[in-house]
């Protein structure tokens, strides 16, 4: 797995700078060995400002082993001509010695000085640069960054979260050292840094990219791990909020729709913090299972959450369905209408249900006493089939059209009109089959 190359030049932004001076320089009390080092402090900072690193090593390594005490900024800079040092050095073994000791300077740093929390994040950094591909060095350096965030609260670069979580990804295929609800919990605490980070200003979509792509890349997330491993914690825990928003999320992400964990987080959600999606959604997966009794109502809410004419009608438009389910075709028809009227291009949906509505009215309207009347319904049917340009339809009805020896019985003629009664309540014109 591979992470963008901006982490692997920001350097010169993460760390403090080269110090050319500190307050509390402890020279030796011997006069000679204070001279040297004097000598050698001089020496090495005016390599080190040329940036012969390798050259200004030996000078520091005197100062770091006879007066480990003399200025922090002897490891502050310390850090740098190390870390420069092993970018000059081609040799493999002598460039792990230079990084060793970068690593080296910030532990003797923080027994000395005792503030950690200072430069925590910089080895951290250091560390990624240095050891990512070994697998030995790898848990120390995740350990570095959740001290970091331990006792910083966060990282200050958001871009090393991208680092951190790439860690927690080698160290996993290297070592084997995380469950998958180990893993879904750091990835959670690493977005919401940088969800924090983006409250501050910062732009973070990149960064929120990679940690989407490294996760997928550790293929611990399917259908089976939401339903099995993720399901029966939020079964045990109802109130779970962040467990059902995880299992929402991650369900939508990797399209499992159909697990009863996922059902059960729509729930919550919905019930908890419902918008016009969630109840939506809520509402056509218990159509889907033929709860229609549950459907209504999740629907009536959704009403009151859409935002435009748009949803509305798509919401009408369920409604209209449920109705039909349920037998009320007055109330079907109706809701079809308002859906039509409040997005157009549910039109045809719209009418075309209305003649479904008409054409199963038969038996309900038949009074068995004009031929003509009963079958007007399909006539009914009809214009309501030619509005939704329903050419099946059309056809379907109008070979249900009473006959013109029907109608020449009852002293009708095409072209009049008549009302179909009934809860129909249409008034049509009369036409014939043949």
């Amino acid at each position: 797995m591979k992470i963008k190359s901006t982490l692997l030049v920001m350097g010169a932004m993460l760390l403090s700078g080269l110090v050319q001076a500190q307050d509390g320089w402890n020279w030796p009390a011997d006069p000679a060995q204070e001279a040297k080092a004097r000598e050698l402090n001089a020496a090495y900072t005016d390599y080190m400002k040329s940036e012969q690193f390798v050259e200004a090593t030996k000078p520091l390594h005197w100062l770091l082993v006879n007066t480990p005490e003399l200025n922090e900024s002897i490891y502050i800079n310390g850090t740098a001509i190390y870390k420069g040092a092993a970018d000059k050095t081609a040799d493999a073994a002598q460039k792990l010695i230079y990084q060793d000791s970068v690593m080296a300077l910030y532990e003797k740093r923080g027994k000395i000085y005792n503030n950690v929390a200072k430069w925590i994040e910089n080895k951290a950094y250091y560390g990624y640069v240095f050891f990512k591909g070994d697998k030995t060095r790898i848990p120390a350096v995740v350990a570095d960054f959740e001290k970091a965030i331990e006792l910083n609260g966060t990282i200050s670069n958001h871009k090393l979260l991208e680092a951190y979580f790439d860690l927690v990804y080698r160290n996993n295929a290297f070592n084997k050292v995380y469950t998958g609800e180990q893993v879904l919990a750091i990835y959670e605490k690493v977005n919401g840094l940088l969800n924090e980070a983006e409250a501050r200003g910062k732009d973070v979509t990149s960064s929120k990219s990679t940690l989407e792509a490294i996760l997928v890349n550790m293929e611990l997330i399917d259908c089976n791990f939401i339903e099995n491993t993720m399901g029966p914690k939020l079964k045990a825990d109802p109130t779970n909020e962040e467990l059902a928003n995880q299992i929402f999320r991650y369900s939508v992400q990797y399209k499992c729709y159909s697990s009863n964990s996922f059902m059960a987080a729509l729930e919550f959600i919905d019930s908890k913090n419902p918008t016009f999606a969630t109840s939506q959604v809520r509402a056509m997966k218990y159509m889907s299972a033929g709860e229609f009794d549950k459907a209504e109502p999740v629907l009536v809410k959704a009403m009151t959450l859409a935002e435009n004419n748009k949803q509305k009608g798509e919401v009408q438009m369920e409604l209209a369905k449920i109705y039909t389910q349920g037998g009320k075709k007055s109330q079907a028809r109706t809701a079809a209408k308002e859906a039509a009227a409040l997005d157009p291009e549910l039109t045809a949906s719209a009418f075309s249900l209305i003649g479904d509505l008409y054409m199963s009215a038969f038996n309900d309207c038949r009074g068995g006493e004009s031929r003509a009347k009963d079958y007007s319904i399909f006539i009914a049917a009809y214009n309501a089939y030619q509005r939704a340009g329903d050419s099946k339809g059309m056809a379907g009805a109008r070979s249900r059209f009473p006959s013109k020896e029907e109608l020449f019985t009852e002293g009708l003629q095409v072209g009049g009109s008549l009302s179909t009664g009934c809860w129909v309540g249409e008034t049509v014109t009369l036409a014939t089959r043949d």
